[in-house]
Order: C-alpha cells, then structure tokens, then sequence
C-alpha cells in the first residue's frame, strides 16, 4: 500500500465560493469495511486536469489554489478535485503535491 495521502474537495454546492467537504485519507482497496468515525470516498472516474504544486510546503499548495481560483480558462465540473502528497511533500524547498481538477471534457 502506499504512503500517499490524499485530500479530496466533494459535495461541492456551487463552486468554490460555496461549501464543500473537504476530507484527508489514503487509498484503501475496497470500502466495504470503514471504520467507526472514518468515512469513504468513491474519486469519479472523469477527465482531470493535473497541476503540480512546487517548494515548500504548505506554501507552494496555497499558491497552486490561488492561481486556480483566479483562473477563468479552466472548466471546472466541481464533480470531485484532489491533492495528492506522496514522498516529495516532504523535501522542503523542493517538495511537490500533484493536484487534479475534474474538469469539462
């Protein structure tokens, strides 16, 4: 399994602006058991566009979500985005968090 974590941006009521849930984890392979206080989530499978976050963190990942809020070209579908923290979150000035936007096809 990997060490990865995750935190996935669902349920969203508009856009960005309104709320949404927002709920940190890691892969597991199948959710027919979560733990009492746990909860699961389903990723949709759609089109998603990937924007990797660089430098120190966390940072680097509040500027990636600055950028993409004023970004206006982006088609955003609002179905599920996530951030992915895998090994290179931890390398100070030269980490990185991949981040998927579901998007219009």
């Amino acid at each position: 399994m990997s060490s990865d974590f995750y935190a996935v941006y669902t349920d969203y009521e508009s856009d960005h602006t309104g709320y949404y849930t927002t709920i940190i984890g890691s892969a597991v392979a199948q959710l027919d058991e979560i733990p009492e206080g746990f909860v699961g989530v389903t990723i949709p499978r759609t089109t998603y566009k990937k924007i990797i976050s660089k430098g120190k963190m966390p940072e680097a990942i509040g500027k990636t979500w600055m950028e993409i809020w004023q970004d206006t070209t982006i088609k955003r579908t609002y179905k599920a985005d996530f951030t992915v923290h895998g090994e290179k979150y931890f390398h100070g000035e030269e980490a990185e968090v991949e981040t998927f936007l579901s998007v219009e096809e």
